[in-house]
């Protein structure tokens, strides 16, 4: 028997993109019964209320968040209030498969499981060198959910396509990112999060570099303060290979400028000392002046499909940087723009 599920739109100022999303979630193929859509409104200012408002005759409800507070604070708005057994977190922007939710739900037959993610494919219909790198990154992250599935449970998702059980959801802080925390959360109360490649999500990438840098900024600072909230999941006699997996996979990438700023440096200090070293510095000059030649094409709207590996690379790196010195700081951040993609 299929579960009846509530599928909760997050929006703030989305005029451009929430009818195309709402009419999405209500051509999928699941029973109509079984399925209600919940748009929540944090303090939008312009016309996407209105427009929410005109599916009302559709079953469409509208919760409107007032003051703005942010994403998080409109989940726990909107959480009560759904009558599904199973939520799904939908963006604005999230035009799913016609048969998503079908794959994505028929995952909680399975006791074990409490939280499932589908898969993100991000378009770059323009071909600018950060939306082939974003694409290139929803892959391999992608590959790694499917492996993590395979022993356990996945450490990372995807906030457009995501489902959990309503039993198991706990409210959050404002601060907190909820697309990493709840389905930590979830880990801790002794269920299965898993990847569903079946559920297909397709949204426009970034396609200016500014905007891509500014969102894996915001993105890291929040995961590293979940990361901190979180850390009793780093306790390897309690969660065994999942503290390993939140290690390896998270922790490790957050920090990966300081590993590339310590093998840079350290490179330059024993590049006299045998000619491996000097090859090696070499190499890494080429890949960094790459991504710097690739960001100088990008400003002059020249945009190259060669160099988007090195360039997308050093970008998220950088952004993890920044957010570092922020998380150090004591910074956080509960309200942005939405994205541009």
């Amino acid at each position: 028997m299929k579960p009846a599920c509530s599928i909760i739109i997050r929006t703030f100022n989305e005029e451009k993109h929430i009818k195309a999303t709402i009419e999405n979630k209500l051509m999928l193929d699941y029973p109509k019964e079984k399925m209600e859509i919940i748009v929540i409104s944090d303090g939008s200012d312009d016309d996407t209320d209105t427009i929410v408002r005109s599916f009302a005759d559709r079953g469409v409800r509208l919760i409107r968040q007032e003051p703005r507070q942010g994403k998080t604070s409109a989940i726990n708005l909107a959480v009560p209030q759904a009558k599904g057994e199973i939520l799904i977190f939908s963006d604005a922007n999230s035009i799913y498969d016609q048969k998503a939710l079908s794959h994505l739900l028929q995952n909680f037959a399975d006791p074990e499981v409490g939280y499932v993610t589908g898969k993100m494919i991000y378009v770059n219909p323009d071909g600018t060198t950060v939306g082939d790198g974003c694409s290139m990154y929803m892959k391999y992250e992608n590959l790694l959910r499917d492996f993590e599935t395979r022993l356990g449970s996945v450490v990372g998702v995807d906030g457009g396509i995501d489902a959990v059980r309503k039993s198991l959801y706990k409210p959050m802080r404002s601060d907190q990112l909820p697309d990493f925390v709840l389905p930590l959360k979830v880990v801790e109360q002794g269920f299965r999060v898993v990847y569903e490649p079946a559920a297909l999500l397709r949204e426009e990438a970034l396609k200016h570099a500014e905007d891509e840098y500014r969102m894996r900024v915001r993105v890291s600072l929040r995961a590293l303060w979940a990361l901190w909230d979180m850390r009793a999941l780093f306790d390897f006699t309690r969660f065994g290979v999942f503290a390993w997996q939140l290690f390896s996979h998270k922790l490790l990438r957050y920090l990966g400028i300081v590993f590339m700023f310590m093998a840079y440096t350290g490179n330059m200090l024993i590049a006299r000392k045998g000619r491996i070293y000097s090859v090696f510095l070499l190499i890494q000059s080429i890949f960094y002046a790459a991504a710097w030649f690739a960001h100088q094409l990008e400003k002059r709207g020249r945009p190259t499909r060669w160099l988007y590996i090195p360039y997308y690379f050093t970008l998220i790196n950088v952004a993890a940087g920044q957010a570092l010195l922020r998380f150090l700081r004591g910074e956080k951040q509960v309200l942005w723009t939405p994205r541009k993609g």
